[in-house]
């Protein structure tokens, strides 16, 4: 019975392979202290309002000044406060247990990191690597790591994410991130926001009227200009800019999968 288990095992992951699907895609790692955050930002999150972010926001390591456009209420107790525009609790390092946040960006810089340093994987034999050159509009993408060493847009029509509750899918892209106005991001197949990663180097920019789905890690600044929406987060390493628009943080759970073995999990 062992020896038949070992052949079926052997059997799904050549047939995995065969597939083109990522064997061992696992979830970036936020960490417990970045994951309490829907918006956590090292030198400002502005707002034009009205804005509605469902979920805690930070600033880290600048200080509350840096968070305008919400017109905050400091708490009490000086460890929080709390805007009209937030659904949850506002903190900075200025205030009582600011210091705490040092952890969180720590865990922010470790899982852009992380999402950075993936190797590209492979649909059917073809590597992931600038994918149409970029414009991923349009398209529907299975779980897996899609390189781009150019700007990735989303302006040729609305993108896809197919997969399980499980799948992981990573974009990776040493320039911007751009979507135009009016497009949505779309999950399909039981595929989750908390399961897509774009690692940004540059800028991430979401147009007017658009939608995204998934955790933007990035280097530089994050914008989300009038009407559009994230269900996701955001982990910018500069700032946060948000224009009337609506944020709503996805849950965090890191549990590691092996793909193309339906069901088992790695601990």
């Amino acid at each position: 019975m062992m020896n038949l288990n070992l052949f079926l095992l052997t059997v799904a992951v050549m047939v995995s392979a065969v597939n083109g699907t990522s064997i061992n895609v696992k979830p970036v790692k936020l960490g417990n202290a970045a994951g309490d955050f829907a918006i956590l930002a090292k030198t400002g999150i502005s707002t034009v309002p009205k804005s509605t972010v469902t979920g805690n926001i930070a600033v880290s390591p600048i200080t509350s000044a840096a968070i305008t456009g919400f017109s905050l209420i400091i708490d009490s107790s000086d460890t929080f406060a709390t805007s009209t525009q937030v659904v949850g609790k506002v903190k900075a390092s200025d205030y009582t247990e600011g210091s705490n946040l040092i952890t969180a960006v720590g865990q922010m810089k470790d899982a852009y990191n992380d999402a950075a340093g993936r190797d590209t994987t492979a649909t059917n034999g073809i590597d992931n690597l600038n994918l149409g050159g970029g414009e991923i509009g349009g398209t529907t993408l299975t779980s897996g790591v899609y390189t781009f060493d150019v700007d990735v847009l989303i302006t040729n029509g609305d993108l896809t994410f197919s997969g399980n509750a499980t799948d992981v899918f990573i974009i990776q892209t040493s320039k911007n991130v751009k979507q135009a106005g009016s497009t949505s991001v779309i999950l399909s197949g039981g595929a989750k926001a908390e399961n897509i990663f774009w690692q940004v180097a540059q800028e991430v920019v979401v147009a007017a009227g658009s939608h995204l789905e998934g955790v933007i890690l990035c280097q530089t600044g994050v914008k989300f200009i009038t009407g559009s929406s994230l269900n996701g987060r955001i982990f910018s390493q500069t700032a946060v800019t948000l224009q009337m628009a609506t944020i709503t943080q996805t849950p965090y759970t890191y549990t590691e999968t092996r793909r193309g073995l339906r069901g088992l999990q790695v601990a």
